[in-house]
This record gives C-alpha cells, structure tokens and sequence, in this order.
C-alpha cells in the first residue's frame, strides 16, 4: 500500500523536513529564526507561505542559509556591511540584526528587480535598491559580505555576475546558496512545458548546475571556495528516507551553499582578448 494514501504527500514532506533539520543539527537555529521573525507569509511576491508544509521547508531552508553566514560572521567583531543581492522581503536582514546585533554593529542594503519586494523591505525600516543583480556596478554599494541565496539560477549570466562581484568590490565574502542537482541541466521549465504565459526572473530558473560544475564557475569568476555544505530535505536515516525520489522528481533534494572570499588564482588565466 502506498503510504500517500494513507496520509496527505505534505504532511509526509513536513516531517521529511523536520526530520532532516535534526539531522543535521538546525533545529536550534530554526526555533531562533521563528522567534526573530514569527511571520514569513510576505515573504515573496507571487506566493504566500502559509500553510505548515511551505513554512516548514522555507524556515529550514533559511536556517542553512543563515549557519553559512554565520562561518563568515565569526570574523567581524565591530561592524560588518551586508548586502543582500536578490533579498525578496528584508527576511534576512532581520534574522542578522537578531542574532548578531549585540555583538556587532549590522549595516545593511537589499538589492532585488522587484519593486514590491523592495516596498516589503522600506517598509521594515530597511536600506533597499531597486535594481539587477546583474548592474550592481552601477551603485556605489560597498559591501564586507555579499548574500547571494537563491540567486545565481535566475540570473542569465551568472559567471559575469560572479566576475564583476570580485573585480569590482573589496567584499570579503560572498555567501551563495543554489538548488542542489545531482547531474546540471538547463531549467527554462516554461519552454519544456511549453507554457504560454508570462515568465520573470523570480519565477525562472535557467541554470541548475552540479554542485562540482557550480565550483567551476566559481573558480573560473575569481573566487575562491573557503567553505561548502549541502543541506538535504530528507533525512539520511530512518523511515522518511523514502522520501528521497519524490524530493528529486518534484522539487529539489536539498540546497548547495558556500562561503567565498576573492581570489584571482583562476580568474587571472582566462585572457579575454
């Protein structure tokens, strides 16, 4: 028998979820977001997060994101500037000023193209610019660490977008954070399903790489890999396992995160003359 005739697939994703976030040790960080930021249901424009399977997988996702910052985070003891490039709703930001603001002084800036993400954000009492990630050179935005969640599988050049961050800014880390895939491939699942309707950059997915053609990439656009991790929607262990081939065909396995710093070691050998 089927086990999803039995029970509800979100119930059984939910506890998929909160299975894997024991299991690899962000429930502590989940309660703390939760009491920084009780409400996450604005926290992007074409969709609400209200039901418990879609808080559920948006807060667990968010609790890696933040434990990657965090490795970054133990380096700055006075004040650190963050710029959150693709920030859908100041989120983010919030969780920082919890969690680090008695230690050190946060300043902060939102970047996203979507002028009701960057309304949701002002209107937190946050900096926010309305504008590419792909034209931040044109703003004079200075940055100690640059947030990149979610991002870089949007954007129609990533490796340019990448390269402009190292050779333009003085940042001292960038955090990033991209479904994770076994095997790359080319999203565009609009052109696959041959859907007729209007697409955005929030909604499309062009590049969903590897976690090793990712690196690439990375390498390739002057940076250098300080560290990685790969946050799994199921746990390793047990019952809920199972759950493993329904994350991979409908959704995602997990999420690919790095912490970055400038490095031109493999930058500097690509002559683009």
């Amino acid at each position: 028998m089927n086990i999803s005739s039995i029970i509800p697939v979100q119930t059984i994703l939910t506890r998929s979820i909160r299975c894997a976030v024991r299991e690899q040790g962000l429930e502590v960080l989940v309660d703390k977001l939760e009491r920084i930021v009780p409400d996450i249901s604005q926290q992007y424009s074409l969709f609400e997060v209200k039901e418990g399977y879609l808080k559920a997988k948006v807060r667990a996702m968010h609790a890696f994101q933040m434990s990657l910052l965090d490795k970054a985070m133990r380096n700055f003891q006075d004040s650190a500037v963050i710029v959150d490039i693709g920030d859908s709703a100041g989120t983010h930001i919030q969780y920082i000023k919890g969690l680090y603001s008695q230690k050190v002084k946060v300043r902060s800036m939102s970047v996203n193209l979507d002028e009701k993400a960057v309304a949701r954000i002002k209107a937190k009492g946050l900096d926010a610019v309305c504008a590419k990630a792909e034209n931040l050179e044109n703003y004079d935005i200075k940055a100690d660490i640059f947030l990149c969640f979610e991002t870089l599988e949007h954007l129609m050049d990533p490796c340019n977008f990448l390269r402009s961050l190292s050779l333009g800014t003085k940042a001292e880390y960038l955090i990033v954070t991209v479904p994770y895939l076994a095997n790359s491939r080319v999203g565009l699942h609009h052109i696959r399903h041959c859907a007729q309707s209007d697409v955005y950059a929030e909604n499309t997915h062009i590049f969903e790489l590897s976690p090793n053609d990712w690196k690439l990439l990375i390498l390739h656009s002057g940076w250098r890999i300080k560290t990685e991790n790969i946050y799994l929607q199921y746990p390793q262990r047990g019952l809920l396992r199972v759950t493993r081939p329904y994350w991979r065909k409908s959704d995602y396995e997990g999420f690919y995160g790095l912490v970055l710093s400038r490095d031109s070691s493999w930058s500097s050998k690509y002559k683009d003359w």
